[in-house]
């Protein structure tokens, strides 16, 4: 039996060291001792995760309860996950159920020491949900399993599950036996970030050679993944949330392709008459998550028409694609969706890439990816045979904080704090106000306050978790902030209601921007 302290003491252990071996050797050393049924909670816990998912429980409530501390340690693993699925059981709202949901968690707080007790509600409240530790806990699974890493990160990718991942490897499962099922998403493979064109080109060879690259449009849109068994279609975010029921075009379009199965990665975008893309947050929209700082009077007067464009096959009737080079992959993308493959140029000289990418801009999108023709899928930003490229750079960055507005913002949350993704946690490397409308503004007062962790005269702080696209003009170093570095001309392009902060850039992607 594994006591909950051990996991606590490992956690802060992994805190407050900045070396990737320590942090790999502490969590292997805790993973290996681990009973089978205690590997889930504990591995989703490490990652700042509960397998239940929300629980219901609120920062007023977690502020409402006043525990008495236990002197030792006597909470096992199982009795906290047992006491959580009993937390997220007590569903629904109203003063019976809240008061259940604070008698539950009290009793909770109270078996815990002084340390288990703020890890449980930092667990609770979403604060240790970073999202940091992910590529440390695939090593340390592969340390403690005696495992290659290469095998639990495939395993990883396929299940989408990282404590299911966990649990096959330390209990000697076969991970190799981990296969993609259609109807279960794949974690899917991102891009990194561009120079340039140029460089992009430069990097992952000729454009016009063997195997040379493709040059796609980056569409303007939400990410999607669409499963097809027989009659049966299901299409999933690009985090994994399930949106069938919001896309009923893209379920009807994918029913009518020639296939009995078949696994598709794309995008889709809200676009107008004309066929341009409409703004981000119209798609965001479409998918039913909601708009973040739009202007909603007209947004609503438009009926929104889902349009899908796929740049991958994953498997099509009973075969895998996922090991095979990224231009076989597309061509049996093309014999399956036709006219809805993403528009690009294969194998282009650089006139012709950079014919492309004003295509792309001329077309309305944000920008164009330059993709390695022979890359394997791989899930996360693996290498960089994927690249986007962009007429400016942005970051997606973390809002830590935001103060109350003065002048004609008084009443509003206008300045926002910035945090990129390190590996204890996210670091604060600026604020702006800029590139804020009214609405978004409205957005932000109404919004900000539900994730909100303390406050003071001036400053709301908030729980790690909306991501915001940023638009600068560079980084400098500087010591104003803990991140060593700072922005400049930091401006708001939009909130992703499609992104996790697990997904947002990390201090090491923004120090290298330095000038």
């Amino acid at each position: 039996m594994t006591l909950l302290g051990q996991v606590v003491a490992a956690s802060a252990e992994v805190a407050a060291t900045r070396s990737r071996k320590a942090k790999t050797t502490t969590l292997a050393t805790l993973l290996a001792r681990l009973e089978p049924d205690e590997i889930r909670p504990a591995t989703a816990w490490l990652a700042g995760e509960m397998l239940q998912g929300r629980t219901g429980i609120g920062w007023r409530t977690l502020q409402s309860v006043s525990p008495s501390p236990a002197e030792t340690s006597t909470l096992s693993v199982g009795d906290v996950d047992a006491a959580l699925d009993r937390l997220a059981a007590l569903a629904g709202s109203g003063t019976g159920v809240g008061r259940r949901r604070a008698d539950e968690l009290g009793a909770l707080l109270d078996a815990a020491t002084e340390d288990e007790g703020r890890f449980l509600v930092r667990l609770l409240g979403g604060e240790l949900r970073q999202g940091a530790l992910e590529g440390i806990m695939i090593e340390a699974v592969a340390a403690a399993a005696e495992t290659p890493a290469a095998a639990v990160r495939r395993a990883f990718m396929l299940s989408g599950r990282l404590p299911t991942t966990a649990h096959t490897a330390l209990t000697g499962g076969d991970l190799g036996a981990v296969g993609l099922e259609v109807m279960r998403p794949v974690r899917p493979m991102l891009a990194s970030p561009g120079d340039s064109l140029d460089a992009a080109l430069a990097e992952l060879g000729p454009p016009d050679g063997d195997p040379g690259v493709v040059v796609e449009h980056k569409l303007d849109g939400a990410r999607i993944q669409v499963h097809r068994r027989g009659d049966e279609v299901r299409v999933w975010s690009r985090t994994l949330r399930e949106i069938t029921d919001a896309v009923p075009e893209i379920v009807a379009l994918t029913r009518a392709l020639a296939v009995e199965t078949v696994v598709l990665d794309g995008e889709t975008l809200a676009v107008a008459e004309d066929g341009r893309p409409r703004p981000f947050q119209e798609s965001m929209q479409g998918l039913g998550s909601g708009a973040r700082g739009t202007e909603r009077s007209g947004a609503d007067a438009i009926e929104r028409v889902m349009q899908p464009w796929f740049f991958d096959c994953l498997h099509r009737d009973g075969v895998d694609l996922l090991d095979e080079p990224l231009a076989a992959r597309r061509e049996v993308l093309a014999e399956v969706v036709g006219d809805r493959l993403i528009p690009g140029v294969v194998r282009p000289t650089a006139a012709q890439a950079e014919s492309a990418v004003a295509d792309a801009l001329a077309a309305g999108q944000e920008g164009s990816m330059v993709k390695a023709l022979d890359s394997t899928y791989s899930a996360g930003r693996r290498g960089r045979a994927w690249q986007k490229v962009k007429p400016s750079h942005t970051l997606d960055l973390v809002v830590l904080a935001c103060e109350w507005g003065s002048g004609r913002r008084r009443g509003w949350l206008s300045n926002i704090h910035l945090g990129a993704r390190g590996e204890d946690g996210f670091v604060m490397i600026g604020k702006t106000f800029k590139g804020m409308t009214d609405a978004t503004l409205t957005w932000q007062t109404e919004t900000f306050p539900r994730y909100e962790t303390h406050r003071d005269s001036w400053t709301v702080y908030l729980r790690p978790e909306i991501v915001v696209e940023i638009e600068i003009d560079g980084v400098q170093t500087s010591t104003r902030y803990p991140g060593g570095v700072a922005l400049r001309f930091a401006r708001v392009v939009r909130y992703r209601d499609d992104k996790t902060a697990a997904e947002a850039d990390t201090i090491d992607t923004v120090r290298a921007l330095r000038a």
